[in-house]
């Protein structure tokens, strides 16, 4: 069985349903609690990495103190030709180790099921290739990737995010995205807190849970792909 090395970043922010599909396509899931001072190997010993979400820019080394060893990790990773699958935070870490430029608060906020657009580039990618055009995915972000890194494949937009998805050399894929989350994760949000945002929490859970069925199975194929992608490393 694979072994895929996950790295957690906050309390509330674990591989949820991407960790399962993984592990039903026969990928073991190793998730280390970096945000409660768990160690991160050195080097990748694991058949690849998965970094997930959290509040934090990927080099808020003060707050989170793991990303430093976090951000080396990927490095070594993508060096080395192991595969790599960043999510929200961990894209942006992706990113930024491989020479693009992630800044805070950037753009308009994106904020529960949101519209995403797959680009002509993505025809050949082994994750993208012969997604639908048009698909939603779940968002909780102000920050964001404002520039690739040199040589990076543009995978997916939106109208607010124009860096959603890409891949860095052959078997590194970040997202801004939350592939792991469905419409429950929604509903779970702080309804005082996205009232004072001006977001109305029922009208949120509501259309997650329209886009859920479809959006679900292409992120369910996109898990596939990768948990294939790890087996033959």
């Amino acid at each position: 069985m694979s072994r895929l090395l996950v790295v957690q970043n906050h309390r509330g922010g674990g591989p949820g349903r991407f960790g399962d599909w993984l592990r039903a396509d026969g990928v073991s899931t190793d998730v280390v609690h970096a945000y409660a001072g768990a160690p991160l190997p050195r080097r990748p010993g694991h058949d690849g990495v998965l970094v997930l979400g959290g509040g934090y820019l990927p080099d808020d080394d003060v707050r989170a103190p793991w990303l430093a060893p976090t951000r080396a990790l990927v490095a070594r990773a993508v060096e080395r030709g192991v595969p790599v699958f960043g999510i929200c935070l961990g894209g942006q870490l992706l990113a930024r180790v491989a020479g693009g430029t992630v800044r805070g608060a950037h753009g308009e906020p994106e904020v529960g099921s949101t519209p995403l657009t797959l680009r002509p580039e993505a025809g050949d990618d082994p994750l993208f290739r012969g997604l639908p055009e048009r698909v939603t995915a779940v968002e909780h972000h102000v920050d964001a990737v404002t520039a690739l890194p040199p040589g990076a494949t543009w995978l997916m937009a939106s109208e607010r995010c124009p860096y959603q998805a890409f891949r860095v050399g052959e078997r590194a894929w970040g997202v801004q995205f939350h592939p792991e989350a469905g419409a429950d994760r929604v509903r779970s949000w702080d309804a005082g807190r996205l009232r004072a945002r001006g977001l109305d929490p029922v009208e949120l859970s509501r259309r997650a849970e329209l886009d859920e069925p479809a959006a679900g199975a292409v992120w369910r194929e996109v898990a596939r792909r990768f948990a294939a992608v790890v087996a033959g490393s």
